[in-house]
């Protein structure tokens, strides 16, 4: 058998190493920089982490089709969607209802089917928005309820509506890398130098 010619080899191995980060990212991992504040102090300006796809099921590549869906999302996990009035732009926020709960705000209080949420996460800048106060109303089937951490300073499903599970692209999963600006916000994090943020390396997100 003739032997393949070394440059062949090596064109062979680009290409199957090609093949394999495309299927990775359509079906199983998806990288995320964090653009905004919306999240502090949860997520800081400058994050990248990586976003687990294939937990909640497999969509065809290019498309909002599901072809099977794996799991279903749940209170309290942070995840990235289709903007539902641009599906061109990519949002993370965290789901506060599923399907079936009924949600409300008193005074930036929130109360999920009649009872008050523990939100140890959420960071209040103590001063008077629209949106402080809404409801009660009920989640429908296929849709999520998503609000971002920092409640004060974030557009969410109080401004534009429902999240349709069409659009989550999946589960927020892991930092790989953070990079600190003191032009950026850095919240009550203390991460407010320019450079790498070394400890927020490998960072399970919750």
């Amino acid at each position: 058998m003739k032997k393949k010619p070394v440059w062949r080899e090596y064109l062979d191995a680009i290409i199957v190493a090609l093949a394999l980060a495309l299927f990775i990212r359509a079906f199983v991992f998806q990288a995320y920089q964090i653009p905004s504040g919306s999240m502090l102090d949860t997520l800081l300006i400058g994050d990248r982490l990586l976003v687990n796809k294939f937990i909640y099921g497999v969509k065809m590549p290019f498309s909002e089709t599901v072809l099977f869906e794996v799991g279903d999302p749940e209170r309290g996990e942070i995840i990235v969607f289709a903007n539902p009035r641009n599906t061109e732009e990519d949002y993370i926020k965290r789901i506060i209802g599923i399907p079936g709960d009924t949600l409300e705000m008193r005074h930036k209080k929130l109360f999920r089917n009649g009872e008050a949420v523990d939100e140890p996460y959420v960071r209040l800048s103590g001063r008077i928005t629209p949106y402080d106060n809404f409801g009660p109303l009920t989640v429908p089937d296929g849709k999520y309820f998503c609000m971002g951490d920092n409640r004060d300073s974030s557009l969410d499903s109080r401004d534009w509506g429902f999240v349709d599970r069409s659009l989550i692209r999946g589960k927020a999963w892991r930092m790989y890398w953070s990079w600190g600006s003191k032009q950026g916000d850095a919240g009550s994090s203390g991460y407010s130098h320019d450079g790498p943020r070394w400890g927020r390396l490998g960072m399970l997100i919750e």
